[in-house]
């Protein structure tokens, strides 16, 4: 294939899966072939995410949605972390905000203010010693807060509410696709 072809290929199905499915560049190859995505009906991909889903609303999950899952995946891990804690213009550490783990490739998302999981999910223990969804509650300045779905080949075993550290070891060597959707927020005067 001829470099200006495949430009054209890329430019053409870039703009139709912008266009048609609101998806970005990132999400699809030259060939046409939509990849592993995730997106939220509540904040556009790096755009603010609502004071409803941070400490200072409600604190409740945002609504999530993920498709192209591979054919040949066996689960789904969805991380959500900070990697501008606690100032962005100095970080020093990732925050982790939630853990999810064993989410069956059937399910095709979250509601919002998740209550009940989809069959078999596992939860991991975030930066506040806790299961579940944590908000963001930055300290100073806009933090980026990615929204990351991890296609598997495996179903992970029970581990016990890991970190993102031990269910990170876990997934080494299984991870068949990855999506991301960022988020910012900055607190209010």
């Amino acid at each position: 294939m001829s470099r200006i072809t495949s430009r054209i290929n890329w430019s053409t199905c870039h703009w139709i899966g912008m266009l048609v499915f609101g998806l970005s560049a990132a999400t699809i190859l030259a060939e046409g072939n939509i990849m592993l995505t995730i997106t939220s009906s509540a904040f556009a991909p790096s755009g603010a995410i609502p004071k409803l889903y941070t400490c200072e609303g409600k604190d409740i999950s945002p609504p999530l949605s993920w498709g192209g899952i591979p054919a040949r995946a066996k689960s789904l891990v969805l991380i959500v972390d900070d990697p501008d804690a606690p100032d962005p213009a100095a970080p020093k550490m990732t925050w982790v905000h939630w853990l999810l783990y064993n989410l069956p490739t059937s399910s095709t998302g979250l509601t919002e203010a998740t209550k009940s999981l989809p069959d078999g999910t596992l939860e991991g223990i975030n930066d506040w010693a806790r299961t579940g969804y944590g908000g963001p509650c930055p300290p100073i300045g806009r933090h980026r807060y990615f929204h990351k779905i991890y296609a598997l080949d495996v179903v992970l075993p029970d581990l016990k509410k890991p970190t993102k550290q031990t269910l990170e070891q876990a997934m080494h060597g299984h991870i068949i696709e990855e999506g991301q959707l960022v988020g910012t927020y900055q607190k209010g005067p």
